[in-house]
């Protein structure tokens, strides 16, 4: 991967990048998504914020040999605060769980009031982020699921709501996501059969465990997340 050939999963959120955006890429690492952004003309601007010092200088680096300086600024903090209030409006944030990226988004509420795109690539977990936009109003406005290198990943295009609408999802929704639950590609079949064959093994150990408050309610969760999963693959 280089910034004239992103991975897969980079070039589908690259996609996701309105035309003439002024972009923040969280988590950067070699700033290879800002790059490439603003060469194709994606975007106007572009800031690569990196917490790691590793990567900060790599991604220093990076925008510097490919002469883009005057168009990508390179920052180090953690998560949003290396964006200033109205200074972006469209931010991604690619390869981290998706716990760890809700918490960057709320943490730095207060730098989302002009940004009117989020793209963001979970690793795992993207029900977080799904829960998320419930608890902050911000609606899927679109996804996608791919695989890549035999590892599986969801991309979530979220955009503010408008007009005081209430956004909400079912639990179904939540975790499966509403738009990759109607399309049911292969790669989505794939990842949840999976999943429902590790829960039911899971589920067929706690047959034997003791039967304490805690092992009922991961019995119980486990149940649901199954049928749940079990209504739309089947």
């Amino acid at each position: 991967m280089n910034i004239e050939k992103l991975s897969k999963r980079l070039e589908v959120v690259s996609s996701y990048i309105p035309k003439d955006s002024k972009l923040a890429d969280i988590g950067s690492d070699h700033a290879y998504l800002p790059c490439y952004a603003v060469k194709n003309g994606l975007v106007r601007f572009a800031i690569a914020g990196e917490v790691v010092e590793g990567p900060y200088q790599s991604a220093l680096r990076q925008v510097k040999s490919s002469g883009l300086e005057k168009s990508i600024s390179v920052r180090k903090g953690d998560g949003l605060e290396v964006v200033q209030a109205d200074e972006v409006d469209c931010i991604t944030i690619a390869g981290m769980g998706g716990t760890l990226i809700a918490s960057i988004l709320n943490q730095g509420l207060a730098k989302l009031s002009g940004v009117k795109r989020l793209v963001l690539q979970p690793n795992i977990s993207a029900i977080a982020i799904r829960n998320w936009c419930i608890e902050q109003q911000w609606q899927i406005i679109a996804e996608e699921i791919l695989e890549e290198d035999q590892k599986i990943y969801e991309i979530l295009v979220l955009e503010p709501v408008e007009n005081s609408k209430q956004y909400n999802l079912s639990e179904q929704e939540r975790l499966l996501g509403p738009f990759l639950m109607k399309e049911k590609s292969n790669v989505f079949l794939n990842k949840w059969g999976q999943e429902l064959e590790q829960w039911k093994s899971i589920l067929k150990s706690l047959e034997h465990a003791a039967n304490t408050k805690e092992i009922e309610e991961k019995r119980k969760q486990l149940k649901q997340s199954i049928l749940l999963v079990e209504e739309v693959i089947s």
